[in-house]
């Protein structure tokens, strides 16, 4: 018998491995990455909240400037109560004080979708002067260079120092509807003016600010007896 006779009739074979040990490797691959993402984002997880507790501290006080103190709310329906920092709550706003215990002002947070994705942000408001006296953005992805300068913007930023946020009457909304303009183009203490070239961007700050005015300021305003004993 030739030998490539006796190679054609005793052919090399590759042992089979069966569907059901495959499978037993593919899930025990992937129970172990779960297992290893579960334990970092454990690990990880109170260092994460602890840098957003300290980022929200400092914008607090940032919208706020005369504030030296502050207590943390939510907003209920038999009027606001105060909670520890880490209570949840659907929604809540923080309030202000001076060295004396004085209310200054309430922050309060908002988002809504911009030009690339959904900008978080925080608003002091001074329920005494009806206006929004600071902002500064928490959380963004709009693009570098132009719509990202609504968190760095000196000149928009001065929008927020002074804007009227006045309520009618009855208080079922802004007596002058917020309205982001064009550049140049403001002539009302109720108008932002806007950034050439980020117009999407500065209209989104707007409407965020203008949404959460008109469903908050009403609560704040009628509530402002309570807020003020805050540190009582």
């Amino acid at each position: 018998m030739s030998a490539s006779e006796a190679t054609t009739e005793n052919p090399a074979t590759q042992p089979e491995v069966s569907s059901w040990a495959m499978f037993r490797t593919l899930c025990g691959v992937a129970l172990f990455s779960g297992l290893i993402i579960v334990v970092v984002y454990q690990t990880t997880l109170p260092f994460i909240m602890e840098n957003r507790r300290l980022a929200t501290e400092r914008a607090i006080f940032e919208v706020l400037p005369d504030a030296t103190q502050r207590v943390t709310f939510s907003m209920e329906a038999d009027g606001p109560r105060v909670i520890a920092e880490d209570e949840a709550v659907l929604e809540k706003f923080y309030a202000g004080y001076d060295d004396d215990g004085n209310l200054v002002g309430v922050a309060l947070e908002g988002a809504g979708q911009g030009y690339q994705d959904v900008i978080r942000l925080l608003f002091g408001y001074d329920p005494e002067q009806e206006q929004v006296i600071g902002m500064t953005v928490m959380e963004m992805r709009e693009t570098p260079g132009l719509g990202d300068k609504i968190a760095d913007d000196p000149r928009f930023l001065a929008n927020f120092e002074a804007l009227d946020v006045r309520m009618n009457e009855d208080r079922s909304g802004l007596l002058n509807p917020l309205v982001a303009v064009d550049q140049g183009d403001k002539e009302h203490p109720w108008e932002v003016d806007g950034i050439t070239g980020a117009t999407i961007s500065a209209q989104a700050v707007t409407r965020i600010i203008r949404n959460n005015a008109e469903q908050h300021v009403p609560y704040i305003l009628e509530h402002l007896d309570r807020i003020k004993e805050g540190l009582s």
